[in-house]
């Protein structure tokens, strides 16, 4: 499968590189065509699978896309990756709404009645955009097993297909317990989680961790 990433930062890295060594053919997209660290990633795969471009590049190629720009950003950057390039495609938001403008902790940039999973959906309405893999740090996104037990992802979205198949991607990530929270409002949910998860890794100075819902039988 072809997949597009938007971003150059750990989460891109951390996916591309998963990607690739799954066998997926990988293009990473940032502002300029050579970006150094969207090279760096490049040479860091060593494999022909991975590839650089503008965000409109990566777009263009991907059959997915996964955008792993910051909350505050990534509206202006998916309108440099085109509308036409993202149409009708799966477009997988890991992104969050954090304002780091004052330090530790962060505010939330929008929360309550909106959340940048359902702004992306507005603004490009002919994306199927699946919020996941938000909620964890980039490391227990492509191997949960680093994190001992029993824990859970979450996966919200208007399209059912789009989400069965980020499912599939999860799964070949090693994600076993996968909740469908329901349509794309529910991105609120999974972004203010942010608020308790920035607090938590403060406390225990480790982003290593993740929650399990445990229900009544």
């Amino acid at each position: 499968m072809r997949i597009g990433i938007l971003g150059t930062g750990t989460v891109g890295n951390t996916l591309g590189t998963k990607l690739v060594e799954l066998g997926h053919d990988v293009k990473m997209g940032s502002r300029t065509t050579s970006n150094e660290k969207a090279a760096e990633w490049v040479k860091s795969t060593h494999s022909s699978k991975a590839s650089q471009g503008s965000f409109a590049d990566a777009a263009s190629f991907g059959e997915v896309l996964l955008n792993c720009t910051p909350g505050s950003l990534c509206l202006e950057v998916l309108k440099m990756a085109g509308a036409e390039n993202i149409r009708g495609k799966i477009l997988v938001d890991v992104s969050n709404p954090l304002d780091f403008s004052k330090g530790m902790p962060p505010a939330l940039t929008v929360a309550n009645t909106d959340s940048v999973g359902e702004q992306i959906q507005r603004t490009f309405p002919d994306a199927k955009v699946v919020k996941a893999l938000n909620t964890v740090a980039a490391p227990v996104m492509v191997n949960p097993r680093i994190v001992p037990g029993d824990h859970d992802i979450f996966v919200c979205g208007n399209d059912s297909g789009a989400k069965d198949r980020v499912k599939k991607i999860l799964g070949d990530f090693g994600w076993i317990n996968i909740i469908d929270l329901g349509d794309i409002t529910n991105s609120r949910g999974m972004e203010m989680w942010l608020a308790l998860w920035i607090r938590l890794m403060m406390k225990y100075q480790s982003p290593i961790f993740n929650l399990h819902i445990q229900r009544q039988n």
